[in-house]
């Protein structure tokens, strides 16, 4: 698969003061550094600016990542300079991400959002990438089932003018539990499975089906008491095994005494098979096992995303950030090798030879 970084990791690689003068600059510099630390691709994190932001900065439980500045329209010179940065140091997009609440209650604040994914979407298809990925959002004062009217109403408009782009939107599942100061720890309303498909099944009936996808997060299942195989297999047995059409790579380990510790960089937590079968982090090699075995995937054109949100390590100093990244990259690239070569041995040679796979192995739905 596709080893990339989302740059959100180091925010403040180019210091605001520099960066809110030449907007250009922030993805220049991101695309040395991702170069620097081993990333194949960047994820080009867009938001609005904190000046126009309806949540101050310091509200916030991550800094605000517009890598990509939209305060003006991106146009064909803006795009040519990030081209030929990329192009230098041989790093590719795998998409442009804005994570917002496009179903916020506060219709202003809606029509806000909703123009500026517009905005991404204009620099995607400039700069030639064929996906944007982000949130669905939760309108706070609807119950669920008003909220999938909601979206019919609302956010099919956006996948439409995707679908106009060319473009696919793949969905994070972030649950984002903490987004509003209301008691609310669902505020995404496409945060598992039986969601997805009931909203896949909207955008089917107003022909934008193939325009909604999944970028999958196997943390946020763990934080839900959910496992990726399990997961998998439902999307297969439901023949929805199409919906994930990337991967954020980020962990999640909840402690003996049921605290979560937010969001771990791949590679950084203990090894512990207990875990493991408790479902209190995430297996990586069964996660990428799985994903090959039980989802519909173009393998070798899907991307694998760091995102790295581990608090102690989030660390805003390019020298000490970096052979965090780098160590955790190298983590990702190798596991995935690893399951691409268990995969092959399991299902091509020994099934070439009709020699049955030997044991049984991680099982879904197992409790």
């Amino acid at each position: 698969m596709k080893i990339g970084v989302l740059t959100a990791a180091l925010q403040e690689l180019t210091p605001r003061e520099i960066r809110d003068l030449d907007p250009d600059r922030a993805i220049e510099d991101w695309v040395a550094y991702a170069r620097e630390i081993g990333a194949d691709n960047i994820q080009l994190s867009s938001a609005l600016h904190p000046s126009e932001a309806d949540v101050p900065a310091e509200a916030l439980l991550d800094p605000v990542a517009n890598t990509l500045d939209l305060r003006e329209p991106f146009n064909k010179a803006r795009a040519q300079r990030v081209v030929a940065a990329l192009n230098e140091h041989r790093i590719g997009l795998s998409d442009i991400s804005y994570f917002d609440n496009l179903l916020h209650e506060d219709p202003a604040v809606r029509k806000k959002k909703h123009e500026f994914m517009l905005r991404v979407f204009d620099a995607a298809v400039l700069l030639s990438v064929d996906a944007v990925c982000g949130f669905v959002g939760k309108n706070q004062s609807l119950s669920m089932d008003q909220n999938l009217l909601d979206f019919e109403e609302s956010f099919i408009p956006l996948l439409k003018e995707a679908k106009a782009r060319g473009l696919t939107y793949r969905v994070e599942q972030c649950p984002m539990p903490g987004w509003t100061v209301k008691d609310s720890f669902y505020n995404n309303i496409a945060y598992t499975p039986g969601t997805w498909i009931a909203l896949h099944r909207i955008c089917e009936k107003s022909g934008v089906g193939d325009q909604f996808r999944i970028h999958y997060d196997p943390s946020h299942a763990i934080l839900m008491g959910q496992d990726t195989r399990s997961i998998f297999q439902y999307l297969k047995d439901t023949g929805y095994n199409f919906l994930i059409g990337g991967f954020h790579v980020k962990g999640q380990v909840i402690d003996a005494r049921g605290v979560a510790e937010w969001d771990e960089l791949p590679g950084t937590a203990r090894h512990d098979p207990l875990a493991y079968l408790q479902n209190r982090t995430v297996d990586w090699l069964d996660h990428q096992i799985a994903a090959r075995e039980l989802l519909n995937l173009d393998v070798g054109n899907t991307h694998l995303i760091v995102e790295h949100e581990y608090p102690k390590a989030r660390i805003q100093d390019r020298d000490r950030l970096k052979p965090i990244l780098q160590g955790s990259i190298a983590f990702i690239r190798k596991i995935d090798e690893a399951a691409a070569c268990m995969h092959a041995l399991q299902h091509e040679v020994l099934a070439s030879q009709e020699i049955p796979i030997q044991g049984v192995g991680r099982e879904p739905y197992r409790s």
